[in-house]
This record gives structure tokens, C-alpha cells and sequence, in this order.
């Protein structure tokens, strides 16, 4: 394989300080993956499941500390702490480079290095960045090779003096007091230790496609983002193509694969999943926004993964999938809490230990097979939905922008965004509302802007910034629109059945991009008359919908305050467009109110 003389210089340096016993240059190919799985399985860290029912498939379990991403041991490391903001953990690069070269210091001793060249985005595009990351783990090795173009065709596009990201990572001894995940955006570097987990150690994931690619994005004047794409076909041929943010547990992944409802199904309609994660999007010469997935892969949560829920992702997951931190059944089969079968009358729990049905702790609450954050990964291609479009130079030309939450009462079904600079206000105001299965009071309210708060590599405010100007660079902008699937009735039942017949909402939505429809103008923005929502075959009462769409101008004053308390965390930095448009938010709802 083809060293440059920077990238040998750099991995010459790295491994004197880790001081691995081998360095092994990763290719890509396949024999090399057949290998390095053989050598997974002969030392245990991954699994075979059976070859018949599960093709391709390996179970791996974690560290019992080491389960999810450390929010509290993740830093954005730049000299000036301002630039990273209140919304980001930060350490000074010299404090980080000297704390976590103590770490590092002889921690690949008796392992082998892996020099791994990977590439997001497609190779040669304008879009591509290039990473190289140094790991002692074959676990990220074989997780990378999905979820990345890898291997020695990176290298050559990366060329004798090309720029890319280094990230360099160890498991280190797995303690979590000598962990940490840090982000250099200056130097365009990123080092972790002290874990085994995806989100912490697949550097090329949230690290590199979010947090150093946010910053890049300012610089060089695009979007990266916390958002799926999704290409709706109509029955005429045309696609057009959404981008959509989510914060956790609002069905980001079920609407990346969606199946039209059974009452749409006879028009024709298909859909395409070009990503379920991350958009990178660049203003093209024909002055809209095109959009690439930069991943190869899904990285996503198993529990509640069923056929009702997700058909497409079961069909995904069925080959070549590795999964982690799921239940092991003894015909070699996995299992999860929420899968179509029943729970198996024995198995193995995600940490190893004899698992039953009903089992408790020592507290007497119900003890689960699977960690409620139990991954796969699994490749693109594996997705019966997956766009053709996936691996374009230029990507697609997205036609709206949705940003969603889950509010029991306020936020209407959905609506349309009056101007651009309001769309960014209404992505910078996204919130959730807890549920009972999350850690906090139930129905709290958590503020994720453009669901990108834990992912943004600077100061939000700048951020904000960021995308008012790009509002001024897109010719033809894309219209923004607000989406709450989780509305609820008096008695705390969804008014909005959810699932495969939110692609009635998003027919509306792409109908308002074509000017085809009208729609109501309220103080929050454009709501659907309900005759223009395609019904056909769908148990749904008038007053359901009315209720659904509904926007009650006294709930919002509240939530208006609201949205300004978080705006002031963000201190001188916020622009002024923000606070503009909370006090046009605030004037309409009090002259609806009157």
C-alpha cells in the first residue's frame, strides 16, 4: 500500500508514544475482513451467530461502563473557549494533547495498530473528507469498513500532500476515569481513549461527519448535519428529496425507511433512503442544495426494531450485520426486547450472563436482555429502500428541510416555516419532551437546535449565524417545515397514528414545494387544511385532525419565553435575526390572542 511521507511521519510519531507490538495498514479488501474476523472470533471479541439464519452476522458485548456515548468526557479543544460555546464540554489543546498523551502513553503495548484510511462522502467528490484513523481495536476496524469508503483507493485520492484528519484511538484499559473523546478543530484531529464503544470510537462517525465537520462547513460555506435524507417517488417518476433532523426517539430511522401505507400504496408512490443519519449539503451552480450521505452504513438502536415498526431495518439487519450488546440466543440467534419474537425461554444478556423472561434485579424492576442502547451496524446496500443515488458525486437536490419534536400539546401536526430566517428560528427552538422511558421528569422540556447540540463542533450561536448566511448564498431555498407526530388527546392518546402514514404529511409538504396546495396561515406558520391530506384509507376522525393541526396562541407565550431563556445562554454571540423573529413570534400569537 502506498505510504506518503505526512501520513508515515504522522503514524510513526503516534505509534512511538502507544507503542504497539505491530502496525498494520488497512486495505479494505475483502480477504483482509475474513481475516481479521477469523482472528475476532479466535479471541472472543466478537461472536459467530448462525451462518444460515444470520449470514455474515457477529454479536459483540462492550465493557459494562462502556455502553453509549460520554457526553461528560467529550471536549471540543480550541484556544479561545468562547469559540466552542456553552453548548460543548472544552479543555485547552495543550491541557488535552498533554492529559491524554499520559493516557495513550504505551497503551497499544502487546496489540497491533491499524492504520485505517477512510473516506466520507464519496471518493473524488467535492463533498469527500479524508480521515485516517490509528486504532488497537479490530472491533472499529470492521465497523468503519461499513460505515466508510475505506481502504487503499482512499489513499490514492488523498495524493503525496493531501489534507485529512487524524484520529488516533485506543481502548486503552477501558477505565472510565482515564477516558476521554477530544475534538481539535484547529489541527483537524481527534483523539479517544479509554473506550470500546461505536459512538466514541468510530471516529469517522459523529466526530469527524458532525463535530470537525460543522466547523469545516463554517469555514468553507456548507451544512453538515444531524439530519436522514429521504427521496419520495410519485407515480409520474418525479423524486424529490427531504432532509430531516430529530432528536432521539422522535422515529428519525423508521422515516429514512418508510413504507407508504396501504392506503397510499395504490398511487404508486416509492421511497428512497439515501441516509438515515448525517447530511453533508453544498449550494451547486444551479444555486439549490444538494446533499450527499457521507456514511456506507447504519449505526442504529436495536430495542423496539420489529417488522410493525421498522419492516425495512429487519430486512437490513439480516446479513452482515454486526450487532452489539443484544441478547444471545442458544440456536446462535439474537434477541431484543420489542423484536416480533416472543423472548426466548433462556439466553445470554448483552453482558454474557444466563438470562430469562421475568428476571429481576436486586431492586425487583424487570431486568432486559439488551442494553436499551444496543447498536447494529449494518451497510447501506442492505437496505431494500437504498437509493441508487447513495454513492453520487453531486448528490441530490433537496426540496425541504424538516425539523421535528415531541410535544404532547403544543407544536400542530405540522407547518410551514414563513421565511427562511424563520425556518432557522423554528430549527434553533426544537424540543422534546421526555418520555417515561427516558432518564428525567417526565414531560420536560429538552432544547436540541437542529437536533445538533451534543454534535456541533463550535459555538451554536455562530452556528446560527452560520445558517442565516447560507440563506443568503441558496438561490433556490429549500422551505422549511415543523413536524410533531406525537400530539396527544385529553386522555394522552396520539392524535397521529405515526409510522409508514406520516408519508401523507410528507405528500403535503412536497405539494407545498411544487405550489400546488394552499395551506392556513397561523402565528406559527403554515398549516395544512385538512382536505388537502390524503385520507384514503385511514381510520382518522375530522376531530382528530382538527385537533392535530390545531394552534392554541396562549400555550405558545410560554413557550416563547421559554425559547428566549435558552437564546440568552448563548450571551452577545446569538444574532440578532434570532431574537427578531422570537418577538415577530411573540407580536403574531398576541394579536391572534386578542
Amino acid at each position: 500500500m502506498i505510504k506518503y511521507a505526512h501520513v508515515q511521519e504522522w503514524v510513526d510519531r503516534m505509534a512511538a508514544m502507544c507503542q504497539p507490538d505491530s502496525i498494520h495498514w488497512c486495505d479494505g479488501s475483502e480477504a483482509e475482513k475474513q481475516r481479521l474476523t477469523a482472528e475476532a472470533l479466535q479471541t472472543g471479541e466478537l461472536i459467530e451467530l448462525d451462518q444460515k439464519e444470520l449470514p455474515g452476522c457477529v454479536l459483540h458485548r462492550t465493557a459494562v461502563n462502556d455502553v453509549a456515548r460520554t457526553e461528560h468526557l467529550t471536549y471540543i479543544c480550541t484556544t479561545f473557549q468562547g469559540d466552542a460555546g456553552p453548548n460543548n464540554n472544552w479543555m485547552s489543546p495543550r491541557e488535552a494533547y498533554r492529559k491524554a498523551s499520559e493516557y495513550f502513553s504505551g497503551a497499544m503495548k502487546g496489540r497491533t495498530m491499524y492504520v485505517l484510511p477512510f473516506a466520507m462522502g464519496p471518493i473524488g467528490s467535492p463533498f469527500s473528507k479524508i480521515g485516517i484513523e490509528l486504532t488497537d481495536s479490530i472491533y472499529v476496524v470492521l465497523n468503519m469498513r461499513i460505515m466508510t469508503r475505506m481502504g487503499e483507493a482512499v489513499l490514492d485520492a488523498l495524493g503525496p500532500a493531501g489534507e485529512f484528519t487524524r484520529c488516533l484511538h485506543s481502548k486503552a484499559d477501558l477505565d472510565v476515569n482515564r477516558r476521554l473523546i477530544l475534538h481539535f478543530p484547529e489541527d483537524n484531529a481527534i483523539w479517544s481513549v479509554g473506550s470500546g464503544y461505536g459512538g466514541n470510537v468510530l471516529l469517522g462517525k459523529k466526530c469527524l461527519a458532525l463535530r470537525i465537520a460543522s466547523v469545516l462547513a463554517q469555514r468553507e460555506k456548507w451544512l453538515a448535519e444531524h439530519m436522514l435524507i429521504l427521496g419520495v417517488e410519485a407515480p409520474c417518476g418525479r423524486v424529490q428529496y427531504i432532509a430531516a433532523a430529530f432528536p432521539s426517539a422522535c422515529g428519525k430511522t423508521n422515516l429514512a425507511m418508510l413504507l407508504p401505507p396501504e392506503g397510499l400504496t395504490k398511487k404508486g408512490y416509492r421511497i428512497w433512503t439515501v441516509g438515515d443519519d448525517i447530511a453533508w449539503m453544498k449550494v451547486d451552480t444551479d444555486g439549490r442544495l444538494w446533499a450527499v450521505n457521507p456514511e456506507m452504513g447504519f449505526f442504529g438502536v436495536v430495542p423496539g426494531t420489529n417488522s410493525k415498526t421498522n419492516l425495512n431495518a429487519m430486512a437490513t439487519i439480516r446479513r452482515d450485520t454486526i450487532y452489539t450488546n443484544v441478547a444471545l440466543k442458544p440456536d446462535g440467534t439474537v434477541w431484543w426486547e420489542g423484536h416480533d419474537d416472543a423472548p426466548p425461554a433462556e439466553a445470554l444478556d448483552w453482558r454474557g450472563k444466563a438470562w430469562k423472561p421475568g428476571q429481576k434485579d436486586r431492586k425487583g424492576e424487570p431486568l432486559p436482555s439488551t442494553h436499551p442502547n444496543a447498536r447494529f451496524t449494518a451497510p447501506l446496500t442492505n437496505c431494500p429502500t437504498h437509493s441508487w443515488r447513495y454513492d453520487q458525486h453531486h448528490g441530490v437536490p433537496i426540496d425541504a428541510i424538516v425539523f421535528g419534536g415531541r410535544r404532547a400539546t403544543l407544536a400542530p401536526l405540522v407547518y410551514e416555516a414563513l421565511s427562511w430566517e424563520h425556518g432557522v428560528y423554528v430549527g434553533a427552538s426544537m424540543a422534546s419532551e421526555r418520555t417515561a422511558a427516558q432518564f428525567g421528569a417526565l414531560g420536560e422540556v429538552r432544547r436540541d437546535p437542529m437536533a445538533m447540540l451534543p454534535f456541533c463542533g463550535y459555538n451554536m450561536a455562530d452556528y446560527f449565524g452560520h445558517w442565516l448566511e447560507m440563506g443568503k448564498r441558496i438561490r433556490q431555498r429549500p422551505k422549511i417545515f415543523h413536524v410533531n407526530w406525537f400530539r396527544t388527546d385529553e386522555k394522552m392518546g396520539f392524535l397521529w397514528p405515526g409510522y409508514g402514514e406520516n408519508l401523507r404529511i410528507i405528500e403535503w409538504i412536497l405539494a407545498r414545494c411544487r405550489g400546488e396546495v394552499s395551506g392556513a396561515e397561523t402565528p406559527v406558520g403554515i398549516v395544512p387544511n385538512p382536505k388537502d391530506i390524503d385520507m384514503t384509507g385511514l381510520d382518522l376522525s375530522a376531530e382528530n385532525m382538527t385537533q392535530a393541526l390545531e394552534v392554541n396562541a396562549k400555550d405558545w407565550i410560554a413557550e416563547i419565553d421559554a425559547v428566549g431563556q435558552f437564546f440568552e445562554t448563548f450571551g452577545t454571540r446569538m444574532p440578532d435575526e434570532m431574537w427578531r423573529q422570537n418577538e415577530a413570534l411573540r407580536m403574531r400569537v398576541l394579536a391572534a390572542d386578542r
